[in-house]
């Protein structure tokens, strides 16, 4: 089987699954009953290597809203896109000179609402590796690739504990050769771990 085959395979039978992720795995703890929320949706760019990897992007510091942090290749689904996948090769394709010709679609995985009303659809594929991928300064200062065994294995992940609106909830962040990946893009890696177990990437 190819790697997109298997991770297709896994991401199905995880779905199946639906006892595996729990309604506060997938919403910002902060959100507190109903909220308008639009549509966006982030790229999980998979490289077909003998030891897949992952590629994240690490956010200009001029931007207004989540500057520096590290993130998925995506943004706001606009009204010309055909779905939430045609905005995530979009946005990939301007953020990291990414050309959706590459990718190969594995499927979607769990949405995640953000406190700042987004309904975040995660779309996989799987891409050749060493493409020219090359950062929008203005959006991207930087993009890089981790091990997807790495992201995924549960091992380096820390649960944090905050305290809002008088109750504690959690967060998750993954340490990666200095870079801490936090936010929405450690709790979508999370479920992702959940979904694929990070063993079905091998051989």
């Amino acid at each position: 089987m190819t790697l997109a085959q298997r991770l297709r395979a896994a991401l199905e039978e995880g779905h199946r699954r639906a006892d595996l992720i729990p309604l506060s795995e997938v919403r910002d703890p902060r959100i507190r009953g109903d909220i308008p929320l639009a549509p966006a949706a982030v790229l999980v760019a998979i490289t077909d290597r003998a030891e897949p990897g992952l590629i994240l992007t690490e956010r200009s510091t001029a931007l207004r809203k989540h500057a520096g942090q590290i993130a998925f290749p995506g943004g706001r689904v606009d009204p010309t896109d055909a779905d939430e996948i045609a905005g995530a090769l979009r946005e990939a394709q301007e953020e990291i000179a990414l050309p959706p010709a590459q990718v190969e679609l594995v499927g979607i995985s769990d949405r995640y609402h953000t406190f700042t009303g987004f309904d975040v659809v995660p779309v996989l594929g799987v891409i050749p590796p060493d493409l020219p991928l090359r950062a929008q300064e203005s959006e991207v200062a930087s993009w890089f690739e981790v091990p997807l065994s790495y992201a995924l294995d549960p091992a380096n992940r820390v649960r944090r504990e905050v305290e809002f609106a008088g109750a504690l909830h959690h967060y998750y962040e993954i340490f990666w050769e200095e870079r801490r990946i936090w936010g929405i893009t450690a709790a979508i890696l999370a479920n992702l771990s959940r979904r694929l177990g990070h063993d079905h990437i091998a051989a």
